[in-house]
């Protein structure tokens, strides 16, 4: 089991019980799954841009990812219905665990100029955060990516308001704005 999972049944659970005052246990927000997403303006210009960024979302969350389609043809764009656009991979369990311990302790610190997240959310508990540049992951090798590529992170979880959303992701490590960092213990 991962450390960030441990931390989470160990020491998170009773701090949102605590905090929010549930009366069952299974009203406790956790977080169920972390979708991320990169959209390839570059398809149209090169045919390899698609393949360099889908082994390189390989690397960065261990599994494959999935192609992503145009579903309208827009010709100022000069976009085909069907042209593949970007890739995407949803990660659960234990990977998305993992990816959330390296993204929170690793990542984050790595990215330029970053004092933290801001603390927007959806208005249904999930959390999308975007990341100019790729490169900040250490899985990646540097010689071999090409281009600076972005690309959007959702944290989609069972918290039924933004405050619990935002209470359980600080708890887990997330950096945000304004609000003290927890250090895990």
């Amino acid at each position: 089991m991962s450390r960030l999972k441990e931390r989470f049944n160990r020491d998170i659970k009773k701090q949102l019980l605590e905090k929010f005052g549930y009366k069952n246990v299974s009203n406790i927000p956790k977080v169920e799954k972390i979708i991320i997403n990169m959209g390839i303006a570059e398809v149209i210009k090169d045919k390899n841009a698609i393949q360099d960024c889908l082994n390189e979302l390989t690397l960065i969350c261990g599994q494959k990812p999935i192609l992503t389609k145009a579903r309208l043809s827009i010709s100022n764009f000069k976009l085909r219905q069907g042209q593949p656009i970007g890739v995407k991979a949803t990660m659960r369990g234990a990977r998305m665990y993992d990816f959330m311990d390296r993204f929170f302790n690793i990542v984050c610190p790595r990215i330029r100029d970053f004092r933290g997240f801001s603390i927007k959310c959806d208005g249904r508990g999930n959390y999308t955060l975007g990341i100019d540049d790729h490169q900040v992951f250490p899985e990646l090798d540097l010689d071999k990516v090409k281009r600076a590529q972005g690309m959007n992170i959702t944290f989609v979880t069972s918290a039924m308001t933004d405050e619990e959303c935002v209470e359980l992701l600080r708890l887990l490590g997330l950096p945000f704005k304004n609000l003290p960092i927890v250090v895990a213990a």
